[in-house]
């Protein structure tokens, strides 16, 4: 269940900026290769992999026993490595290796961390005083700007420069937070920082995600997109009898809402 976990938070392993910071190579336009990542299911143990130029790093659960990480290299120089066979080009096209699965392994161990306690919730979801005196504005759950701007966060978790106010705006607007201006992302920003959600790189205009502000972004996207929206949504009295028939969650809500409807009417109470 873990490694499914893993797998369903890190599709988008395969993209420039993860690849770069996995394999420690700057991925330009001319990069050749097909920056992907691939889900195989075949029988019922799924492997997740992904490549870097003539490379590749594979993941799977081996013999439904243990978690297996292996990365194969089909081109030393890919890493500016030789390719004559001597005990330094081993030792280098090894440590490359080594580095690929920390950063990776690294990156999902912190998805499996613990969920933010009551208090720190609390805090972020409620108008605050930072340590130096400065307000901090909550940021309200299920509110559609505040979930677009932490869903936005999530997709920075793996920028090594870390992002700007410009690519803030261009994140939040493609998750539908239109009309979102600079200005608006500047506001945001401002709060999030005083909410210890990121911090600011010294002598920059770019601010990088904090290990509790991932917590807190992953908490409230997964919380809002698997539970709340699709549970409001089985919910909805005008949903066609077709599929009422074909959730549980439904058919078990309309089941209360007669019984309830029976028992206030037999106590002579108006509904």
């Amino acid at each position: 269940m873990w490694f499914e976990g893993m797998i369903r938070d890190h599709p988008d392993l395969g993209r420039p900026d993860p690849i770069a910071l996995v394999f420690h190579r700057r991925v330009r336009r001319c990069t050749p290769g097909r920056f992907r990542t691939r889900v195989l299911t075949r029988g019922v143990d799924p492997t997740l992999c992904c490549g870097y130029k003539s490379s590749r790093l594979k993941q799977d659960f081996k013999e439904g026993r243990a978690l297996r990480t292996e990365t194969v290299i089909g081109d030393s120089k890919d890493f500016g490595i030789g390719r004559r066979v001597c005990a330094q080009n081993w030792y280098a096209l090894r440590a490359v290796g080594e580095s690929a699965h920390r950063c990776l392994c690294d990156a999902e161990a912190a998805d499996a961390q613990p969920a933010p306690d009551v208090a720190t919730f609390c805090q972020v979801t409620r108008p605050s005083t930072t340590e130096d005196g400065w307000y901090a504005p909550g940021l309200r759950f299920g509110e559609a700007r505040v979930m677009a701007l932490l869903s936005a966060l999530v997709g920075f978790c793996h920028l090594v420069a870390g992002f700007c106010n410009r690519q803030m705006v261009e994140r939040v607007r493609a998750l539908g937070a239109a009309p979102y201006s600079a200005r608006q992302a500047t506001y945001d920003l401002r709060r999030l920082k005083r909410q210890g959600l990121i911090v600011k790189l010294a002598h920059t205009h770019r601010y990088q995600l904090t290990s509790p502000g991932r917590r807190v972004a992953m908490l409230f996207t997964k919380t809002y997109g698997r539970v709340l929206a699709p549970g409001l949504s089985a919910l909805d009295p005008r949903l066609p009898e077709d599929v009422v028939l074909r959730s549980a969650l439904t058919k078990a809500w309309r089941t209360f809402e007669q019984i309830l409807d029976d028992y206030i009417q037999a106590q002579q109470l108006a509904a």
